[in-house]
């Protein structure tokens, strides 16, 4: 099949992803509890803090979470596509959970303590006010967000000018 635009494809022709993320290792309890440990300004801002020498102190433990994250039976990546959101896992992608673009109608970011020293958080999506869906320790969660969000739009657009339900 021939696109127009380079990946762009309607959700009822075939599924065409629009981004991929892969998860902060804040996504775990522990990281962000090391993240709050690195955030500590007491010292010499901003030559020598307490929290760089604890980030310093815990490069092995750090390397494990990294090390952990990457295992190819352990890697996630989040995608999103002209249908669904999906949480995929292992060396070839098997689907783990899933969203489709009409099963939601706001996604929130919320940042957990120790998340911020990261620059990630997590994003919730709601219908109403119930949480179909989540996505952990995602990494520029805002541009992650607005995307999602423009995707949404554009697949409700095209299926209600097509008279397609979503």
């Amino acid at each position: 099949m021939t696109q127009a635009i380079a990946g762009v494809a309607p959700a009822s022709v075939s599924e065409a992803t629009v981004m991929i993320a892969w998860p902060s290792i804040a996504a775990r309890p522990f990281a962000q509890m090391l993240g709050r440990l690195y955030a500590i300004p007491l010292g010499v801002p901003p030559v020598f803090t307490l929290g760089k020498l604890i980030a310093l102190l815990s490069i092995p433990q750090v390397l494990l979470l990294l090390a952990v994250k990457l295992f190819p039976w352990t890697c996630t990546r989040y995608r999103i596509t002209n249908r669904r959101v999906v949480v995929e896992r292992g060396l070839h992608a098997e689907i783990h959970k899933e969203v489709g673009l009409g099963s939601f109608d706001s996604i929130l970011l919320e940042v957990r303590p120790g998340q911020e020293w990261y620059r990630c958080g997590n994003l919730v999506f709601y219908k109403g006010q119930i949480e179909p869906f989540r996505l952990d320790g995602v990494v520029s969660p805002e541009s992650f967000r607005q995307t999602c969000l423009k995707t949404q739009r554009g697949f409700a657009g095209v299926a209600k000018s097509a008279g397609v339900r979503s």
